[in-house]
């Protein structure tokens, strides 16, 4: 069987591994001009390391991680709300919670594809398909045809949109700037913090080789000018309220180093496959970042679509078994994640006032609990 993957990003460079090792010949279409290592810090939770140790990668993308054992919650004075123990997750399901660079993980991917799988400065404009036969066109003017096409183009996916004309992305109502800068001993090694106040919201987690990856987000109007162009020490003025590492982690941040986006997901949608099309990754079900899901559930995608092709010889069986096990997944990931987003960018002082008081009367437990889905995961 041929496979074009549409978009190199982790959804569609963890596939076409997944469906190499499989022996289907598969062709990536970037459209980028070429790999660029950049990108900020991501988490990849016990959930996709168990899909990478599937795969063959999982041991080299660990050695460039960072374990996390504890997530902390703190308030704007620094004083602890709540934490959540990611040791538990190690004993029940044999896989740690880590930080990398998105850039490493990429090219963990790439070493292990075959030679020229990837095909830079590719854009796809147009899909077209039959019973039979799905065709690529390009904005170069080329085109190809195979078998089986994956659309893992992003949140922004152009065959999403024109499969589902109205799936367009939903603003969550905060802007984010993230980064990644030198620890200097202010974050603990093994420890996820984030601080809470009705002013904004900070993140900062530990990394390999002693870098720190931060967040900073506020409540805005989206694509809001006045937050568009900020220098390091513009953004970390509007978190001077938090205790002084904040700000001084944004400021020793090199300008170049530090991302600014809107945050956005899409509505759950009811199905991935379209014909000979599958949406994977951000294109079928980008999620806010407030789980740390967004390229675990990617990898999922990968390894349960190379499942349902180990597991049924007809086509239209392995992707009915793909859509049965990621549809209402991540909708409930999609969901839960937009709902924490809320909660912790409470505007208003007496709300966020009421949540800092309730939140430590919460079990560490229970919120474990309630991430338990996540990580008893069944990708077969």
């Amino acid at each position: 069987m041929e496979i074009t993957i549409i978009g190199g990003g982790i959804g569609g460079l963890c596939a076409a591994v997944t469906l190499q090792k499989q022996g289907f010949s598969v062709q990536v279409y970037e459209s980028s001009s070429f790999f660029q290592p950049v990108g900020a810090g991501i988490g990849i939770g016990s959930n996709a390391m168990q899909a990478l140790i599937e795969i063959g990668v999982g041991e080299k993308v660990f050695a460039n991680g960072n374990v996390l054992h504890t997530q902390v919650f703190l308030n704007a004075k620094g004083e602890t709300l709540n934490t959540i123990n990611f040791s538990v997750l190690k004993e029940q399901f044999g896989q740690e919670n880590i930080t990398i660079h998105r850039a490493d993980l990429h090219r963990t991917f790439l070493d292990v594809l075959e030679p020229n799988t990837i095909q830079y400065n590719k854009k796809c404009v147009y899909v077209d398909q039959n019973e039979e036969r799905v065709t690529a066109y390009f904005e170069d003017g080329t085109e190809v045809t195979s078998d089986l096409l994956i659309a893992a183009d992003g949140i922004h996916s152009t065959i999403r949109k024109k499969l589902i004309p109205d799936s367009e992305p939903r603003y969550a109502g905060y802007t984010c700037w993230r980064g990644i800068t030198e620890n200097k001993g202010r974050v603990d090694e093994f420890t996820s913090t984030e601080l809470w106040s009705p002013a904004g919201r900070f993140g900062m987690a530990p990394m390999k080789n002693g870098k720190v990856y931060w967040f900073a987000c506020i409540n805005a109007r989206e694509k809001d000018p006045l937050y568009q162009t900020l220098e390091q020490h513009e953004i970390a003025n509007l978190f001077t309220h938090f205790p002084k590492v904040v700000p001084e982690i944004i400021s020793d941040t090199q300008v170049d180093h530090i991302l600014h986006h809107d945050i956005s997901d899409i509505k759950a949608l009811r199905q991935f496959v379209y014909g000979r099309v599958v949406l994977l990754g951000d294109a079928a079900h980008a999620t806010t970042p407030n789980m740390g899901q967004g390229a675990g559930q990617a990898i999922e995608d990968a390894i349960v679509l190379g499942n349902g092709f180990k597991q049924f010889e007809c086509l239209g069986q392995a992707l009915a078994f793909y859509e049965e096990k990621r549809v209402a997944r991540t909708a409930k990931v999609i969901k839960l994640s937009r709902q924490i987003g809320a909660v912790a960018q409470l505007h208003s002082h007496a709300l966020a006032n009421t949540r800092d008081f309730l939140f430590p009367f919460i079990p560490s437990k229970l919120l474990l609990r309630r991430l338990k889905f996540l990580f008893d995961v069944k990708m077969k």
